[in-house]
């Protein structure tokens, strides 16, 4: 029997583009505004349902990550973080450096774009507002977390991870099934404001450097994890690409995890910390997930003509890599993490906002194999370091 053919988010992402385009061309005004009213509503909801899902995901992720806290795990927390850390500054340096020799100086999204797009304006608009605002959200989901896993409170641990599941059930079956449509109207906005090409072009532009970052920031962590283990670490980079190929696959790190791990064994990581290291890390090294997601918003804000300054990215990249812990293993996930950052840090609108979410998950599944592929040069560095406690 043939199997019926279901399309991948990525997939509809593309199809949503294309569409957005093609109606662009031909769709009457009164057209244009009803997607505009549509996408006004859904953006209304994302900054309503945004609070939540930072309390919901991070909360429960701060209160398991304390638990049973020891050495290995502070020092693979750490690692981690700081891997995902350099890898944002890395992006941004490099983006900031490439982006001004590809892009000619008059192809931008301001004047006839973006902001005359703001003009085509909703039939009308329903008020979502917040419950709370998104540090105050963090704050309080530090707080909890970290208080959840100091008094070891199981009936609060139950109810963040009940908690927890409303907020992915809303994402998986919610927000991420209506991207397309609202992607679909961003783009018929878009096109209906002339802008197309210039849009396109900054996708094929970043998607190529965002590719090559890839590539040179897996190299840096093998060879680095090769110095620190005393292994080959093209060797080591080449038996983990299995993982990699998985993961462009799945467009998810918890997915991928059994090819991960034992992908990792076949490096001579010890059964022990290869199960420790790897499922833990495939929820909070997202080295490659940050990489897209500072080289895009760069990217963007850089066509829109707004500030992108290191003094504004740095405290991003920092909140961003705390933020990446709160990531489902959705594909799309950790972009929807992120949004509460690039509006509230960054300044997006909602148009800036959906083109950045296009812009990502057209490369969700590379960004995804980048972070499954580095959790097996952490392994290696773990086990050294494991070994050397054990002497």
């Amino acid at each position: 029997m043939m199997t019926k053919f279901k399309p991948g988010l990525l997939t509809k992402i593309i199809i949503a583009i294309c569409l957005g385009i093609l109606f662009s061309l031909f769709s009457p005004l009164w057209v244009v505004r009803i997607f505009a009213t549509i996408n006004g509503i859904f953006g209304n909801f994302l900054g309503f349902i945004i609070p939540l899902l930072i309390l919901g995901l991070v909360a429960p992720g701060i209160a398991d990550l304390g638990k049973g806290a020891g050495k290995l795990l502070a020092i693979t927390a750490a690692i981690a973080y700081g891997s995902t850390i350099v890898a944002g500054f890395f992006s941004y340096f490099t983006t900031r450096w490439s982006l001004p020799l590809l892009i000619n100086p008059d192809e931008t999204l301001t004047g006839s774009g973006i902001e005359l797009a703001e003009n085509i304006g909703a039939f009308f608009s329903i008020e979502m507002p917040p419950l709370m605002g998104v540090t105050t959200s963090l704050v309080l989901a530090f707080v909890i977390g970290l208080g959840v896993s100091a008094v070891n409170g199981q009936k609060l641990r139950s109810a963040l991870w009940e908690f927890r599941d409303i907020i992915i059930l809303i994402i998986k079956d919610v927000i991420i099934p209506l991207l397309p449509l609202y992607i679909f109207g961003i783009f018929l906005k878009i096109g209906a404001e002339g802008q197309v090409s210039s849009v396109l072009s900054l996708f094929f532009k970043i998607i190529l450097v965002i590719f090559a970052m890839h590539i040179i920031l897996l190299l840096v962590q093998f060879i680095l994890a090769g110095i620190i283990s005393g292994k080959n670490p093209l060797k080591a980079l080449i038996t983990m690409l299995p993982a990699y190929v998985t993961a462009l696959g799945t467009q998810s790190s918890a997915a991928t995890i059994p090819v991960t791990l034992a992908q990792a064994k076949k490096n001579g990581v010890d059964d022990e910390i290869a199960d420790f290291v790897i499922p833990l890390c495939a929820t909070i090294h997202l080295s490659g997930s940050m990489l897209k997601i500072v080289s895009c918003a760069f990217a963007v804000m850089y066509m829109s003509g707004m500030n992108t300054g290191f003094d504004l990215f740095a405290g991003f990249i920092m909140m961003l890599g705390i933020t990446m812990v709160a990531a489902p293993g959705v594909p799309g996930g950790a972009i929807m993490a992120a949004v509460a950052l690039l509006q509230s840090m960054l300044g997006f609108d909602q148009t800036l906002t959906g083109l950045m979410i296009a812009l990502y998950i057209t490369m969700d599944s590379f960004g995804t194999a980048c972070n499954v592929t580095g959790d097996g040069a952490i392994a290696l560095v773990l086990n050294k370091i494991y070994k050397k406690q054990v002497r």
